[in-house]
């Protein structure tokens, strides 16, 4: 469908996808990766990537190594970066009686979908496109479509949730063969 595409990149959600279907890679270019899911026929309006800062505790290089890749997102054109946070929590294990501390997405889901919602309301788009399997967007998708926008979905079939198929306009089934070439490393 021609017109005017806005992408909204579940960043964790992509990360762990890749991870599973690419052998281990998370290396794709994501700027390559966005004009090939709106196509040459369409209008690339803007891609909006959301994600977390990795840990306080995280080890010096993991922290440099998100800083040179948001970094570089930062200076790729018409990209915009959204952080959430992440807060630590206790979780306890019934079978091994013990507690531990993991840490928790915050800010970042509700945050796609606002600005979904926002985007189509303020007219930004014509149709969005939604890089993620989560079944928490189903709702924000269908409240996007409500105003007249069209939305697709993007995602490898393993990880994707049925409550989006059940939304979407358009699922797209993102296949390792046709993202191995977006790779960085080749």
């Amino acid at each position: 469908m021609p017109g005017r595409v806005c992408v909204f990149i579940d960043g964790s959600n992509l990360y762990h996808a890749c991870r599973e279907n690419l052998g281990g890679r998370t290396d794709l270019n994501l700027g390559a990766f966005s004009s090939w899911l709106v196509t040459p026929s369409r209008q690339h309006v803007r891609t909006y990537y959301y994600n977390c800062p990795v840990r306080p505790d995280a080890p010096p290089e993991a922290q440099k190594t998100q800083q040179r890749f948001y970094g570089m997102l930062y200076r790729t054109p018409y990209f915009e970066v959204r952080l959430g946070k992440l807060v630590p929590r206790e979780a306890h294990c019934d079978g091994c009686n013990t507690t531990r501390q993991i840490w928790t997405e915050k800010g970042v889901d509700m945050r796609i979908g606002i600005d979904m919602l926002s985007g189509a309301i303020k007219n930004l788009y014509d149709t969005a496109i939604l890089v993620s399997g989560d079944a928490d967007f189903a709702e924000a998708l269908r409240a996007a479509k409500e105003t007249g926008r069209h939305v697709e979905v993007a995602s490898f079939v393993p990880s994707r949730a049925y409550e989006l198929l059940q939304v979407a306009d358009v699922c797209r089934d993102l296949i390792a063969a046709d993202l191995r070439p977006l790779l960085v490393r080749q």
